[in-house]
């Protein structure tokens, strides 16, 4: 695919004209179609590679594209329906469906195809508000008033009643990592296998699962419906994501994480010595550092209004909208991460590769508010631009530095996705869970 091999992540077209062409190459086992269309009018594809023999059961949904910032996904779905359309015995009796980009309308924002480094990755950088995310909006909003791509993404679920539904993701910088909404045994051998074969690091501490049951290194199983614990450092509640809307059908969903940039410090299993210390630091940098970046957010005039519009001093540019209700979000969400950091529920033990994470998780939330804002600034010609500018750069050095990153390349991200879907569900089939 030429895509990946100049290293470049596709774009939302590009991937509609690549599934095109897949469909016409197989004509009768493959097809595309729209499932619905985004709040800015932009079409939600669904590539489709038919069974194989006579139908057996529900088949397999793949996500791409639910976060704007990781667009590794799309590429990843590509590969991935290239290699079940060849291979007629991964779709016996049972059809993949690809939903090519959950999220196109944040697609779009986020340009970053071809990032070189931490910097270049920041420079346009784009996540959407948690209420605005489609996997994540029923967690935080009520049934009227979820957004379109929720709404599609769900009712393509109660169309389908996939045995496995899975979603793609990409972190900035860390290691690879699996969620589950169900434990599926044996799982974690081949996750681990293809992450040593291509030199990526199995994040065993990951924040993202902080306190889940991990059956095997770099696999976390989410809590259930009714359970205490929703994870830490997080305002979402996994259980209320469409993740568990699969389970209406009796299906499991997985949640494959692969890092942009690798590092060797989230995979370190060894005790940390003072992990509540630690943590103190950690949250007195994250205070400090969104301060500096609320100074700068409090000289921009016309904060985005509740429910999306645009308030003075930013005009009808959506974009610049959508960038600062992300900014107000971020730095809304600090506070109550380093409470949780520092209250009494803080770990009195952890491994290095926990609070490895855990550090680059503040720095990420930090360093991804000041980009966005960065990019309003620049728009408007802002005199503070200049300032914020310098703060990036730094920050962006600094991360890289301390983590010691390294490059993971398109292509080798691809493929350790591919295997992991590939392995999730041959385990899940061999478990016996899958119903007929």
């Amino acid at each position: 695919m030429t895509l990946l091999r100049d290293m470049c992540y596709p774009t939302p077209s590009e991937l509609a004209l690549a599934a095109r062409a897949l469909a016409d190459e197989h004509p009768g086992r493959a097809r595309l179609r729209r499932a619905g269309t985004s709040r800015g009018g932009r079409p939600l594809w669904v590539l489709s590679a038919l069974p194989s023999g006579r139908p057996q059961g529900a088949g397999v949904l793949v996500v791409a594209g639910a976060h704007a910032n990781e667009p590794v996904g799309g590429a990843t779905a590509l590969a991935l329906a290239r290699r079940v359309l060849h291979e007629p015995a991964i779709r016996a009796g049972r059809g993949w469906h690809f939903l090519l980009c959950a999220d196109p309308d944040g697609a779009a924002l986020h340009r970053t195809p071809r990032p070189h480094s931490l910097l270049d990755y920041h420079r346009n950088f784009f996540r959407p508000p948690g209420p605005e995310q489609p996997e994540w909006a029923p967690s935080l909003l009520p049934p009227d008033r979820l957004p379109p791509e929720t709404l599609a993404l769900t009712a393509l679920i109660d169309e389908l009643r996939p045995v496995l539904q899975v979603s793609l993701h990409g972190t900035d910088l860390g290691g690879s990592w699996v969620q589950l909404t169900r434990d599926i045994p044996g799982l974690a051998e081949p996750f681990a296998k293809s992450a040593a074969e291509l030199r990526i690091p199995v994040e065993t501490g990951a924040s993202d699962a902080a306190g889940w049951p991990s059956p095997g290194p770099g696999i976390f199983v989410m809590p259930q419906p009714g359970a205490d614990a929703a994870g830490a450092f997080h305002p979402e509640d996994t259980r209320l994501s469409t993740w568990y809307h699969a389970h209406r059908y009796a299906g499991t969903t997985a949640i494959v994480e692969v890092p942009m940039w690798a590092s060797d410090l989230v995979d370190d299993p060894a005790p940390h010595p003072d992990p509540r210390g630690a943590l103190r630091l950690l949250a007195g940098r994250l205070t400090a550092d969104a301060a500096l970046v609320a100074r700068v957010r409090d000289r921009v005039p016309g904060a985005p209004e509740p429910g999306g519009g645009h308030g003075a001093g930013i005009g009808a540019d959506p974009g610049a909208a959508a960038l600062l209700r992300a900014v107000d979000w971020t730095l809304a969400l600090i506070p109550r991460i380093t409470v949780e950091w520092t209250g009494p529920g803080a770990p009195a033990e952890a491994t290095a590769a926990s609070i490895g994470s855990i550090d680059a998780f503040g720095r990420r939330l930090s360093l991804r508010a000041a980009a966005m804002l960065l990019r309003v600034l620049r728009a408007q010609g802002h005199p503070a631009a200049p300032g914020l500018d310098r703060l990036v750069t730094g920050w962006c050095e600094e991360f890289a530095a301390r983590f010691q990153a390294r490059r993971v390349p398109v292509a080798h991200q691809v493929e350790h996705q591919t295997r992991t879907v590939l392995a999730t569900y041959e385990r899940l089939v061999a478990a016996g869970t899958v119903n007929a």
